[in-house]
C-alpha cells in the first residue's frame, strides 16, 4: 500500500489546494478552508490530452467545494500531466493526429487507447482512494462519488464497476464499445451527459452507453451542440446530483 505524501499547499477563494503523490502518481486535493471535520469525497477524472489542474478540473472543483462542501481529488492519468509517456502512448497519439489530419474517424483510436489507459489507471485510483481515506478529514466511513467525462468516463466506468465505496457517479461524452459490459455492472445512481450534435460520438452510441447502466436511478442530460460545447451549467447540475446522493458537509451552504 502506498502512502500519500503532500508536496505543496496553497489557498484561494475559500478553497485549500494540496498537491500530493501516491507512489509515483501525482494528484491534487481540493478541500474547504472551513466547515465540518468530515466531508464527502468526489474523485474526478480529467479528459484526454489534459491534466489534473486543467481549467475544467479546477472550475468543477471550485463548484464542488464551495457549493457542496466536498473534498475533490484528481490524479494525472498515465502519460498525462506530470507523467512521462511510454512508447505506446506516443504511438497512439501519433495515430490519432494522423487520423485527424486525414479526416478519418477518431473514435476507434480513442476507444482503443482509452481502454488501455483505463487498465493502467484503475489500480492507481484504487490506491489513491485507499490513501485519501487515511486522512482524518475524509476517513473510511464517508461517501465517495466519481465525476469524469470523455477519457474520465473511459477510466471511471471500469473503476466504479469494481469499487463499492463509490456510490454515485457522473459520466458522459464517450463511446460504448469498451464500456457497455462494465456499465451493466454499475447499479449506483448515474447522471449522464451527451451532446446531441456530437461530431465524434453518434447519438445512438451515446444512448447505447446510457442504456447499458444497470442503475435504477439514472438521468440523461442531452444538450444541443458539438462535442466540446457541453454547457457549463451541467457542472452545477453535477454538484446538485452529488449533494443529493452523498450529502454535504455541515459547513456547506444550504
Amino acid at each position: 500500500m502506498y502512502s500519500l505524501q503532500f508536496a505543496s499547499e496553497s489557498s484561494s477563494n475559500g478553497m485549500l489546494e494540496r498537491d500530493f503523490t501516491v507512489g509515483e502518481v501525482p494528484g491534487v486535493l481540493w478541500s474547504p478552508l472551513s466547515g465540518a471535520d468530515r466531508a464527502p469525497l468526489v474523485l474526478m477524472g480529467h479528459g484526454g490530452g489534459t491534466h489534473k489542474k486543467w481549467p475544467a478540473m479546477t472550475g468543477r472543483a471550485q463548484r464542488l467545494v464551495a457549493e457542496g462542501g466536498f473534498h475533490v481529488a484528481v490524479i494525472d492519468a498515465p502519460g498525462h500531466g506530470d507523467r512521462p509517456r511510454t512508447a505506446y502512448d506516443e504511438q497512439e497519439i501519433a495515430e490519432l493526429y494522423r487520423a485527424r489530419a486525414a479526416g478519418e474517424p477518431e473514435g476507434p483510436i480513442v476507444v482503443r487507447y482509452n481502454a488501455q489507459l483505463a487498465e493502467r489507471a484503475v489500480p492507481e485510483w484504487l490506491a489513491t482512494l485507499d490513501a485519501l481515506q487515511g486522512l482524518p478529514e475524509i476517513g473510511t466511513d464517508g461517501p465517495v462519488g466519481y465525476f469524469g467525462l470523455n477519457m474520465g468516463t473511459a477510466i471511471g466506468v471500469p473503476l466504479v464497476a469494481i469499487e463499492p465505496r463509490i456510490t454515485a457517479a457522473v459520466f458522459g461524452l464517450h463511446w460504448p464499445d469498451a464500456l457497455a459490459e462494465k456499465a451493466k455492472r454499475i447499479t449506483v445512481p448515474i447522471e449522464f451527459d451527451m451532446q446531441w450534435d456530437d461530431e465524434h460520438i453518434p447519438r445512438e452510441s451515446a444512448l447505447a452507453l446510457f442504456d447499458a447502466f444497470a442503475s435504477k436511478e439514472k438521468t440523461l442530460h442531452a444538450n444541443t451542440g458539438a462535442h466540446k460545447e457541453l454547457p457549463r451549467f451541467e457542472a452545477d447540475s453535477a454538484v446538485r446530483f452529488f449533494v443529493r446522493h452523498l450529502g454535504a458537509s455541515v459547513g456547506a451552504p444550504a
